[in-house]
């Protein structure tokens, strides 16, 4: 477009709206030409920032503030449809230019000094043909309906609203006023049939006008179930309430409250705007602009509409949950992305929460457990003192939030149970100082309400801070006041057997007594022989508490038991090192002593074999020279007890090595280790768990080793039977020994003859008693291949690793192998 264009353009729009006035008032055009292009041509620019959506707002509100909503909502309208097809930059000037003439327009002042004029309010010449009744109008009107057909077409269209409408608009909006207070209006009731309020169906009301009302009274519908919701928790008796509605679900109905509070208002400023009448089209009357319409109602409850909306949805999505249950389930409507929703959910969260967090502060920093009506997901139970830390305490998932993860809700139940644990097992304060300097460090404080819904990582933050102190602080107090590593390794000592010398002299000394039938044996002799064996070895160096510990147990027994079968050794775990020496540790480490005490037993056994069949002992008997046949046999007999003795002892020997070294000290070097980098007393006590457990399955002992177990201690019943039969074949042999040396030197008027029966009869006892030895020991040397095959045989098919090379010990020569499989 060109300048001369331009220009004939403004001065066309300058001579319509200023119009000539009669006898050549051309020279006003003609001046108000002069001052638009004046306008147009400067360079100056208006004193504001060219925002066009602020400028827009600006107008929407001053329009809705002068009692204008329809004007605003027009303007609002074309704006949205200008914007869409125009450029950025290209709405801003006009907008300004029109708003600066509106302006100018209202003031006086600024009109009169300004060279163009305004609109003309006054009639236009063909005033005459306006039809009666339709109002005054400018020239655009005059313009696009001359005999203002549109004024009529509403008129008419009112009458004909009017006749088929039996209940006027007003009365209409009161009744719907009244359904969203939850109350029935003259005509607008709750029907109870289809939950809902609605219109009488015998009342004369247009579909449309219907359909609105219906639209409407959901916020009622809303309002009346949200009301319902709090007054059934609110208005509960309070035995009832300690039970079923607690902290949690108060603060839920408070912020509630508080929401409908706002509502409230709202519904008392629509009430206010009611009270104005309505205008109908067409009318001329002058009514103010604050009257209240069904459609009108439709845009101020909108976004009332949204929260109420909401808040029945939260109110359906907590029946029947209470404490954390419910703040979980209404965090999760709080993940939306309008930001109205946001604003409301964090609103509502954060004073839902409150006690929540509160509860979480209270029993992290000061390890109590402030739960009066069961809402935290941490529930506490009585139990003794031994128990506190593994039964005390527990982690109801059902009342665990979704804001708070598993790791976070593990970590704060350890934090209070480490408290708890100190201040009654440890009878130890120092729990406050580091929880003290942990909420300091963390820039978080110590008092009510300092943390909230939104601060989880700073929750958190509290949380790994107060653990880390109130731990160290806990394992300083068992590892330094209690001693709790001098106590694991005075168990593997005395209770394991690791004291060597101890262990031997305990065997010499109590042996004779456990030979006795169990019935026949006293507990207090036998910790007399106990305290006799301490003197004797070096243990008696230990310190007197740890001594004092240790005890004699006599197990249940039964008819024919001997005290080798009752026999045992307990250790007394006081608190709090009975938390980690449970009963239940404890009779795991009283089944490994009893397995130990009878390895011991059957290498105490086989050791008084050897000793039994000494070599000097042997050369030295009298049957050693004897004859060829005797000799022979008797030879013959002591070889293959020495040989029999030589398996058991290479087999007991190398199983021991196994036990002792392979199993006891690797699994408590492991464990020491584990011992000095735990962390918290939950570390202590996995340690503790992996080194026992690997001992039990290591030593045979497990589930899974029941088969080769029954015959592991089928081997130790042969060795023992072998060590009985030993005994009483030896005794006979010194017997016989005994009888040959006090013959006579000269013999007795019959020949041949010894002392009692002569040198035949003896000789033909002692090799009756030499054939029924090697009968019982070919006997005792069949069983024992047998289940020493049977017992290798299952080495390689248990399922730890270290028993291979056991297999491997017991069969480096492969002599076994070779021998099975040439049966």
């Amino acid at each position: 477009m060109d300048d001369h264009q331009a220009g004939d353009l403004v001065k066309e729009l300058v001579l319509r709206l200023v119009p000539a006035e009669p006898g050549g008032g051309g020279r006003d055009a003609g001046g108000a030409l002069r001052f638009a292009h004046r306008l147009l041509s400067s360079r100056l620019a208006p004193a504001v920032l060219p925002d066009e959506h602020a400028l827009a707002e600006s107008v929407k509100r001053r329009l809705a503030a002068s009692g204008r909503p329809d004007d605003a909502l027009a303007f609002a309208d074309l704006h949205a449809k200008l914007s869409a097809r125009s450029r950025p930059a290209s709405l801003w000037p006009l907008l300004y230019l029109l708003d600066s003439l509106s302006s100018h327009r209202r003031g006086a002042a600024a009109a009169a000094a300004s060279c163009l004029p305004n609109l003309p309010t006054a009639a236009p010449p063909r005033q005459a043909s306006r039809a009666p009744g339709t109002p005054a109008g400018g020239v655009l009107l005059v313009s696009k309906d001359p005999d203002n057909i549109r004024g009529i077409a509403l008129r008419e269209y009112t009458e004909l609203v009017l006749d088929e409408t039996e209940v006027s608009e007003a009365t209409l909006v009161r009744d719907v006023l009244y359904a969203c207070q939850g109350i029935d209006g003259r005509y607008v009731r709750y029907d109870k049939a289809s939950d809902a309020y609605d219109l009488p169906d015998g009342v004369r009301v247009p579909i449309s006008t219907r359909t609105l009302v219906r639209k409407l009274c959901e916020v009622g519908w809303l309002f009346r179930k949200v009301r319902g919701f709090i007054s059934d928790n609110v208005s509960r008796l309070p035995s009832h309430a300690a039970t079923e509605v607690g902290t949690v679900a108060q603060a839920f109905c408070s912020a509630l409250q508080e929401e409908l509070s706002d509502y409230y208002k709202l519904l008392a400023v629509l009430e206010s705007y009611s009270l104005n009448p309505i205008p109908t089209p067409g009318s001329d009357s002058c009514v103010s602009g604050n009257y209240l319409s069904l459609r009108r109602l439709v845009v101020w409850l909108a976004e009332p509409a949204v929260k109420m909306r909401l808040m029945a949805v939260l109110v359906d999505g907590c029946r029947g949950l209470r404490g954390g249950g419910m703040a979980g389930a209404i965090h999760g409507h709080a993940q939306h992305g309008d930001p109205m929703v946001q604003d409301f959910m964090g609103r509502l969260l954060r004073r839902v929460c409150s006690p929540l967090f509160e509860m979480v502060r209270s029993w992290v920093l000061e390890g109590e457990l402030e739960d009066v009506f069961g809402e935290f997901f941490i529930v506490g139970q009585p139990v003794k003192a031994e128990s506190l830390w593994r039964e005390g305490y527990l982690i109801q998932s059902d009342m665990l939030p979704s804001f708070i993860s598993p790791v976070l809700a593990q970590r704060i139940l350890r934090t209070g149970k480490s408290i708890n644990f100190l201040r009654v097992c440890c009878d130890d304060n120092g729990w406050a100082e580091a929880a003290t300097e942990a909420a300091a460090y963390v820039g978080t404080t110590t008092s009510r309400g300092g943390l909230g819904y939104g601060q989880i990582d700073a929750l958190e933050a509290l949380v790994v801070e107060a653990a880390k102190r109130i731990d160290q602080r806990l394992m300083d107090v068992i590892h330094k006041r209690y001693r709790f590593k001098d106590h694991c390794l005075a168990i593997k000592r005395y209770l394991l057997l690791g004291q060597g010398d101890f262990v031997q002299y305990l065997m010499d000394v109590v042996g004779p007594e456990l030979s006795e039938p169990a019935n026949r044996i006293s507990s207090f002799h036998l910790a007399g022989l106990l305290e006799t064996a301490i003197r004797a070895s070096d243990a008696q160096y230990d310190d007197r508490d740890i001594l004092d510990r240790i005890r004699v147990k006599m197990m249940d027994h039964g008819e024919g038991d001997r005290g080798w079968d009752v026999f045992s050794l307990e250790y007394d775990a006081r608190v709090p090192l009975d938390t980690v020496f449970t009963a239940s540790v404890m009779k795991m480490y009283l089944k490994i002593f009893n397995f130990l005490w009878k390895l011991k037993r059957v290498d105490h056994s086989l050791t008084g074999v050897w000793k039994t069949m000494k070599p000097n002992c042997i050369v030295s008997s009298p049957f050693y020279k004897e004859g060829t046949s005797i000799r022979a046999q008797f030879v013959s007999v002591l070889r293959k007890c020495q040989v029999l003795f030589n398996e058991m002892n290479h087999f007991v020997t190398n199983f021991q090595y196994y036990i002792m070294f392979e199993v006891l000290e690797v699994s408590w070097a492991r464990f020491s280790e584990e011992m000095d980098a735990a962390k918290d007393l939950d570390d202590l006590l996995m340690g503790h768990d992996k080194y026992l457990t690997s001992i039990v399955e290591k030593s045979l002992l497990g589930e899974r080793s029941l088969g080769i177990l029954r015959n592991l201690f089928a081997l130790f019943d042969i060795i023992l039977q072998f060590r009985s039969h030993a005994d009483r074949w030896f005794e006979r042999i010194y017997e016989l020994q005994l009888r040959g040396k006090s013959k006579p030197k000269t013999k007795s008027k019959e020949t041949g003859s010894w002392l009692e029966g002569g040198r035949k009869a003896m000789i033909q006892l002692a090799g009756e008693l030499f054939r029924k030895m090697g009968e019982d020991l070919d006997s005792i040397a069949k069983d024992y291949t047998a289940s020493l095959d049977s017992f290798i045989s299952q080495l390689p098919l248990q399922q730890h690793v270290d028993l291979k090379f056991l297999l491997f010990r017991l069969d480096f020569t492969e002599y076994y192998s070779r021998v099975s499989s040439n049966r």
